[in-house]
């Protein structure tokens, strides 16, 4: 069976919600469900797809796909702090520490583009950071910013917010922010090295941290094409100089296809099309393969009952 007809084949079998309450207390995110109990979780991540904090459709493999980049991207990055990982029972599973989770996204940008692209368009300021006038977008700091958000409940927009107003709300202390801080831009760093090899581009992404037993701990996931955008380093600086958009490897691509419909968040979801699911996909299995350089090997058939047998429920 060619990849195409496997993935066609998987539409039948997306995951997009799960109900294994014999794994603990559920608490659903935008793509991930979350089961804790004692000091444990099961962190299932099914193949919803979110864009402007809105879960819009499904795609398939794309559970097993950030679950496979987020393992690729813990184990490079496990001598920069710990993580909480205990293991991965399912290609959908991470079974992991229950930590503590900060209630900020750290945001580290080292282009212009995406909400901050559209902040500094609007004369704002990109999470209390005020940047030179005439920049382009696309454009690249000359180090990158972190320009953290706050978690608003799902379905809401997640909210900029300053280093400052953090530390002045009391939200996390001076002290663990500033080590937060430090594995957040030394992650991006590891992240740009490791994807200049495979002649990528990291633009921006998000980390989140917790703490387990007192430990700060690298939590959720890191580097995903959910949490991170890419774009092709061979063609970005003729595209930036032509004032187009560059290649890219990451959700981006889904959000200019709604925002081309019109969506940005608010009213109805555009109807998105098998056709279009399909396209989704092929975007989501190669550009794995070319972050990761590696093979894609997909788990075929009906995700839920996999889990079930393989945690034995």
């Amino acid at each position: 069976m060619g990849k195409e007809e496997i993935i066609k084949k998987q539409l039948d079998h997306v995951l997009t919600e799960t109900n294994l309450f014999a794994l603990g207390e559920k608490y659903e995110g935008k793509v991930r469900d979350c089961y804790a109990k004692d000091d444990s979780m099961y962190i299932i991540t099914s193949d919803r797809i979110s864009c402007f904090d809105k879960v819009i459709t499904s795609i398939p493999f794309k559970g097993q796909v950030l679950t496979d980049l987020a393992m690729h991207w813990f184990e490079l990055a496990k001598d920069i702090a710990p993580n909480h990982i205990i293991d991965r029972p399912d290609p959908n599973v991470m079974h992991v520490k229950k930590c503590e989770i900060f209630p900020i996204e750290i945001v580290v940008r080292g282009y212009l583009t995406g909400s901050a692209w559209r902040d500094y368009k609007a004369g704002r300021d990109v999470s209390g950071i005020k940047l030179p006038e005439g920049m382009k977008e696309s454009q690249k700091f000359d180090k990158p910013l972190i320009t953290p958000s706050t978690k608003e409940a799902k379905g809401k927009h997640d909210l900029p917010i300053s280093e400052e107003e953090i530390i002045k709300q009391g939200i996390v202390s001076e002290e663990m922010w500033q080590k937060a801080r430090n594995i957040a831009l030394d992650l991006f760093e590891l992240g740009q090295k490791e994807c200049e090899k495979q002649g990528l581009i990291l633009v921006d992404t998000k980390y989140e941290l917790g703490t387990h037993n007192g430990e700060l701990l690298i939590a959720d996931e890191i580097h995903t094409l959910d949490s991170s955008r890419f774009w092709l380093e061979s063609s970005y600086q003729e595209k930036f100089e032509a004032g187009e958009s560059p290649d890219m490897l990451d959700k981006e691509v889904v959000r200019k296809w709604l925002m081309d419909k019109g969506f940005m968040g608010d009213g109805e979801i555009p109807n998105i099309p098998d056709e279009y699911r399909l396209e989704v996909a092929n975007h989501y299995i190669s550009s794995y393969e070319k972050i990761t350089g590696k093979d894609f090997i997909p788990s075929i058939g009906d995700i839920e009952n996999r889990i079930q047998t393989t945690l034995g429920i």
